[in-house]
């Protein structure tokens, strides 16, 4: 009986257990999307290599694409990015870009941004980068972005109801 008892409290607490980690963080989510076929560049070294407005000459050569679609951007992005709509690139879409410049991929989470970064690398590109975590991981962590009058703003589009809830902060848009 006594045996029979412990058995029962621990399939009680193996299913309180799992039930409590049945919820997947935003870290596992990530790493269950990633093929990791484009480096990584967390929030806070793209923001320290990003034009500050002063004397620097190497924002040229930096260039930070957000791949998400049109609506998503037209809400927020992060200043300075350039829209490169993934469900709708093409090569000549970077053309200006040099081969030997920084560039950096986003979208929400850094799926799609992925897909785009690999079609960067195979282009040519030497120094391509998908930021961790995407817009969401980007305004978490309490970074700006704007909107299309460059004025910053907290609203971000979320792409859908389901992946609203990896945004933490701010307001989030979604149809």
């Amino acid at each position: 009986m006594k045996q029979r008892t412990t058995l029962l409290l621990l399939g009680i607490l193996l299913c309180c257990q799992i039930n409590a980690c049945g919820q997947m963080t935003y870290e596992e989510k990530l790493q269950q999307l990633y093929k990791n076929t484009v480096p990584l560049i967390e929030g806070e070294v793209l923001l320290k290599t990003m034009p500050t407005g002063d004397a620097d000459h190497s924002a040229s050569t930096l260039y930070i694409l957000d791949t998400r679609a049109p609506k998503e951007y037209a809400i927020s992005h992060i200043p300075g990015a350039l829209l490169v709509d993934y469900d709708n690139f093409k090569t000549k879409d970077v053309k200006h870009i040099p081969k030997d410049a920084k560039v950096i991929v986003y979208c929400s989470v850094g799926y799609r941004s992925e897909r785009i970064g690999e079609k960067l690398l195979k282009m040519g590109y030497q120094d391509v980068k998908n930021l961790y975590g995407g817009i969401f991981q980007w305004v978490n962590e309490g970074h700006q972005v704007v909107n299309p009058s460059l004025a910053p703003t907290d609203s971000v589009h979320t792409y859908n109801k389901n992946w609203s809830q990896w945004l933490k902060k701010g307001v989030k848009v979604y149809e």
